[in-house]
């Protein structure tokens, strides 16, 4: 990979170069060492750049929440302080009503000023203590819907980093050219992630190229508890089998793979792994049936 892209970057440094002294034999030259790639070109930081992006946009979408839940408890506090504003207004007019017609029943003998003005002020108390108290249940309700998105927010950033982390770890396992050091990387994956399917395929692989196929079919056995219609996990199945000297679920394994994925046959007529069951028939069948 490293010498594919040392590959693109020469060519990219010396085209323009080039275009000033022999434009046409440059070119040519250039669409030669193209053609001559058999890998396609990669880079992981493309990943990077679109996690990274897919992070700001997290981001963005949290601060755009909590910005409108903040305007929503404001006009909620407003609202509050209107209400209690027109109670107070509308408890003092009454009780400028009471106190206007308590002077004409005091003036009747019925009974004293401070005896009505008494009681208009327990019933404004109570009014306003009604008016308070439904609103703090409003405000409370509020708290909590606050609380449940910060929480949210932080689990959705928590899984942004093991993601981020997952990623460079498969990274590692890409650019790692020994099936120990894949099978540690694979390791830390299923730390964080001991349901990754794709983790438990690869290692399961790894293992097969150390020699272990018996640990690789318990692999793949625990990939496919997970996901029971993995492709790659069958056929690393197969391919287990097939070194065990079990041709019969071996060919079981590798039909089921290439129901899935018919490219899993091609693979079969060149995968070494696969080469005990190249002189059976119903190998033969099986590959050359999916063509």
């Amino acid at each position: 990979m490293s010498r594919l892209l040392t590959c693109f970057i020469c060519l990219m440094v010396a085209l323009p170069v080039c275009r000033a002294a022999d434009v046409p034999s440059e070119e040519k030259r250039a669409e030669a060492v193209v053609s001559e790639l058999n890998a396609p070109l990669y880079t992981p930081f493309i990943e990077r750049y679109v996690l990274d992006e897919l992070k700001s946009l997290r981001t963005e979408q949290a601060a755009n929440k909590q910005e409108l839940l903040q305007k929503i408890l404001d006009r909620e506090h407003s609202s509050v302080d209107r209400a209690v504003r027109y109670a107070t207004d509308t408890v003092t007019y009454f009780f400028y009503l009471i106190a206007g017609v308590s002077s004409v029943l005091v003036l009747a003998g019925w009974t004293s000023i401070r005896d009505i003005k008494d009681r208009v002020h327990s019933l404004a108390d109570e009014e306003i203590s009604k008016v308070v108290a439904e609103y703090e249940n409003r405000l409370a309700a509020i708290e909590a819907q606050l609380q449940q998105k910060t929480l949210h927010i932080e689990e959705n950033r928590e899984e942004i980093e093991l993601t981020q982390q997952v990623q460079s770890l498969w990274l590692r396992a890409q650019q790692d050219s020994s099936p120990a050091g894949k099978i540690a990387v694979y390791n830390q994956i299923l730390k964080i992630k001991p349901a990754d399917c794709e983790a438990l395929t690869y290692k399961a692989d790894a293992v097969l190229e150390l020699g272990e196929p018996q640990w690789a079919i318990d692999l793949c056995h625990r990939a496919l508890e997970i996901t029971p219609d993995n492709g790659f996990a069958h056929y690393q199945l197969a391919c287990s089998y097939a070194q065990l000297a079990m041709p019969d679920e071996a060919l079981v394994s590798l039909a089921r793979a290439i129901s899935i994925r018919g490219i899993y046959a091609k693979e079969a007529r060149e995968d070494p792994a696969l080469q005990p069951l190249k002189d059976l028939e119903e190998f033969i069948a099986l590959v050359q049936g999916a063509v």
